[in-house]
């Protein structure tokens, strides 16, 4: 097994004597290495493997104690190798100077040597402790960051699986949801950058963002007969329909364990509020303006552009600008003048998503 090294460093060899004779009875434990002046002592560091303490002398030739402590503090090295300063100046702001470029301690002449030992072995493993430390915290952060990334890759898809099976037997393409996720993250994005009270962050848009694919998952339990029809609904189905967002709002308190994440609650109040609108005229709680979550606000507008962009087995789709302007003018509701305002700062980035998607399949 290797041995931890110790360098000793002063111009005068009686000292560095008594300094190694502090550690003799600990040879199996130290390598102890000497240097004459600052340049030696230099070689070393460059060369070291294994270096657990410096004890350094401040005036000495060739290159003296700070030129010894600027070279380490230029290369990080005094966050990991302590340095002692053992000196026969009892100037202060020497004292200071040394300490503020990082020596862990100062200790001057005539020094004893029981208590140099003492405190150079208390500073060794203070500062092994130290990194041993922040070696456990790097691999727990390592560890810490694997399980959300695989907690991530799941809840994604569940997330793709959940929004294939509401697809997979309504009137919407595959692609509906992967919109969405694009149409949100947009408008959420000139949110954050121009209406700051929101107090959005990179990190929220990213979870509204997904928990946006989530928005019809209550349409599982729409009958096909409702959900299918080519024409029309009835007012009676209309209000069967509608329940798609509390039926919505039922699966995901089944299922989600977490009731007190930010993924849940975004999820959750997509779900139930994408069709309220400002004016209370929305469904299935006619909230007012305010009352309706942001996520949810910005998320409506999403849906209903893609909706109108989009064939149906209803009805044809949309041209771009026209869904624009219909949805501008109050024809699909009313949404707030900040979400309105973001979505006309939007406008261009939606219809060039609408014409990158017409030009390739993505199936």
């Amino acid at each position: 097994m290797n041995k931890q090294q110790i360098l000793i460093v002063d111009d005068e060899e009686v000292n560095r004597a008594i300094l190694q004779s502090m550690f003799q009875d600990e040879q199996d434990q130290y390598e102890l290495l000497e240097a004459a002046n600052g340049k030696e002592a230099i070689e070393h560091i460059e060369s070291s493997r294994d270096l657990v303490l410096v004890m350094l002398d401040l005036v000495m030739p060739v290159v003296d104690g700070f030129g010894v402590l600027a070279y380490m503090k230029e290369r990080d090295l005094l966050d990991t190798v302590p340095v002692i300063l053992i000196t026969s100046e009892a100037v202060q702001d020497s004292e200071d100077k040394a300490y503020s470029y990082g020596a862990a301690d100062v200790i001057h002449k005539p020094f004893y040597p029981h208590i140099v030992k003492k405190r150079s072995k208390n500073i060794i493993e203070l500062y092994q402790n130290k990194h041993n430390m922040e070696v456990r915290l790097k691999e727990q952060e390592e560890e810490i960051r694997a399980q959300e990334k695989e907690i991530r890759e799941n809840n994604e898809f569940m997330i793709e699986a959940l929004s294939s099976v509401v697809e997979s037997r309504s009137a919407e393409t595959g692609e509906h949801t992967r919109r969405i996720k694009y149409f949100t993250r947009i408008m959420l994005k000139y949110l954050m950058k121009y209406f700051p009270k929101y107090g959005l962050t990179e990190s929220q848009i990213d979870t509204i963002s997904r928990a946006a694919a989530l928005h019809d998952i209550g349409k599982i339990g729409i009958p096909d007969s409702i959900l299918l029809k080519p024409g029309k609904l009835t007012p009676e189905e209309f209000e069967i329909m509608k329940t798609h967002t509390t039926i919505g709002c039922d699966i995901l308190e089944k299922t989600y364990k977490n009731k007190s994440s930010e993924f849940y609650r975004y999820s959750y109040e997509i779900c139930r509020y994408h069709h309220e609108r400002w004016d209370g005229r929305g469904y299935p709680d006619h909230l007012v303006g305010e009352e309706i979550p942001i996520s949810a606000q910005i998320v409506a507008v999403a849906d209903v552009y893609d909706a109108l962009v989009s064939p149906r087995v209803y009805k044809s789709a949309y041209a771009n600008n026209i869904a624009y302007e219909m949805i501008m003018n109050g024809e699909c509701g009313e949404f707030s003048s900040d979400v309105m305002e973001c979505f006309g700062l939007a406008k261009q980035d939606f219809f060039n998503i609408v014409e990158v998607i017409k030009m390739f399949s993505f199936s």
